[in-house]
């Protein structure tokens, strides 16, 4: 294994506008690559122990969490969002200019392969409205079931969208399970896992050691932002599944690694079974679902569970069925079952769309390049 070339390419982007970036590398359970360049917190060299806000790379444990209960027969991909959520049972579409009753019934598994109808307005007056009456104690449930009163974008099934869907996730996960969403991926993925620094609600020490974070202009120049805010953890209450995590490098990783490995982690832990990391990585796109996930730019891949999944292997060095996610401030994790292979890249700009065009599948081919693949 010679990693020189992933090296330098991780040195070399600060010089495109990342002001810093870390990854680590799995192989067997075992830790093969761990590379850091840089800044970490704001105005000091990158160190290790910076925690980032994961933003969408949350996604991958809500929907492991999701798979989990499914496996104990808690609850079925084509359950109806309504037998968990009322308020999800007589909703309506945008037709054009003209709301309509929605004529197809919305599942968890359109939620989970985002083709429930939403969008990630943050802002509707249902959620306003949410947050004043609750304040800070508004909760995940009380959120989610806002969200219902705006019109989908089109009948579930029909389209694809990336959505506040997971998020919504979080709230049926929250119902069946008796739980906060929080107290069950804690209980479920992070205990087991022996993660010790990830997490929905930051203590201080944790949000002391958040790198320093940045938004791109329009010439992809970094401009330092609030570091602490996530717009959309949208109260302290509230437990969101599809961007409320933080983790440091070392923890995060975890996941990834398990899920290479046919669910088991380092520690041993059974997360889920190898057949539902399959219907994770099954595509689940066709037609103008498809359409409409091939214009995330994300070439040779559609979408599973969550997780985008390869299904051209002529266009990557990995090979088909690699699978993963990313997240608004560049995080990306990279999950290979047929090599027990796993990945995980950290930044924290947004607005930088050369991550996902460029920097994620040059870091992945390099990769390949350093296992003599």
């Amino acid at each position: 294994m010679n990693f020189d070339a992933l090296t330098r390419y991780l040195d070399a982007l600060p010089e495109k506008g990342v002001p810093g970036c870390a990854m680590t590398v799995f192989l067997h359970h075992e830790p093969i690559y761990r590379h850091m360049a840089g800044e970490g917190r704001p105005g000091q060299p990158i160190c290790g122990d910076e925690t980032y806000w994961l933003y969408s790379a949350t996604k991958l444990f809500t929907m492991t969490a999701a798979m989990q209960l499914i496996e104990r027969g808690a609850m079925r991909l084509d359950d109806p969002v309504s037998k968990y959520l009322p308020a999800y049972e007589n909703l309506t579409f945008l037709d054009g200019e003209t709301v309509r009753p929605a004529r197809t019934v919305m599942t968890l598994e359109h939620l989970m392969s985002m083709q429930g109808g939403l969008d990630y307005e943050l802002n509707t007056p249902a959620i306003r409205a949410c947050l004043e009456a609750y304040g800070d104690k508004a909760a995940t449930l009380q959120i989610v079931n806002a969200f219902a009163q705006r019109p989908l974008g089109f009948d579930p099934g029909t389209r694809f969208r990336y959505s506040l869907c997971h998020d919504v996730m979080a709230a049926v996960i929250e119902v069946v399970s008796g739980k906060t969403f929080a107290e069950f991926v804690r209980e479920n993925i992070v205990e087991p896992l022996g993660m010790k620094s990830i997490t929905f609600h930051p203590t201080a020490d944790q949000m002391d050691r958040l790198a320093a974070a940045y938004q791109w202009d329009e010439q992809e120049q970094p401009h330092p932002r609030d570091r602490r805010v996530n717009a959309y953890v949208l109260s302290p209450a509230y437990d969101s599944g599809g961007a409320g995590l933080l983790s440091d490098l070392d923890s995060y990783v975890l996941l990834p690694d398990a899920l290479a490995n046919g669910g088991v982690g380092r520690t041993g832990a059974h997360i889920l079974s190898p057949a539902s990391i399959d219907e994770l990585r099954r595509d689940r796109q066709k037609g103008a679902c498809r359409a409409d996930f091939d214009l995330c730019g994300k070439v040779g891949y559609s979408y599973g569970l969550g997780v985008r999944t390869l299904v051209d292997a002529s266009t990557s060095r990995s090979p088909v069925g690699e699978f993963g996610w990313d997240g608004a401030a560049g995080a990306w994790t990279m999950i290979d079952p047929e090599h027990h292979l796993s990945a995980f890249y950290v930044q924290h700009v947004l607005s930088c769309g050369r991550a996902y065009s460029e920097f994620h599948p040059a870091i992945r081919d390099l990769i390949y390049e350093g296992l003599g693949a």
